[in-house]
């Protein structure tokens, strides 16, 4: 499985909202906050999933190293 490189340059606020809000619509402060931290926001990075009208959502592989962080995996 992939390392999302930017996780650890990520505020522990925008990665509580990740962890608690993981498989939604990712909000437009927290991309921002990815973007700030290195993650490259377009089709072609490996976590970006679905990008729809609503916003951005993680890919189910991203979901699941979330997942697994947040539960010390």
């Amino acid at each position: 499985m992939n390392t999302i490189e930017w996780w650890p340059k990520l505020d522990s606020e925008a990665q509580a909202w990740l962890i608690e809000h993981n498989g939604e619509v990712i909000a437009e402060d927290v991309v921002n906050k990815i973007a700030a931290a290195g993650g490259v926001v377009t089709s072609h990075a490996w976590w970006i999933g679905d990008q729809t009208p609503e916003g951005i959502y993680l890919s189910d592989e991203a979901v699941d190293w979330i997942e697994e962080t947040a539960n010390g995996e």
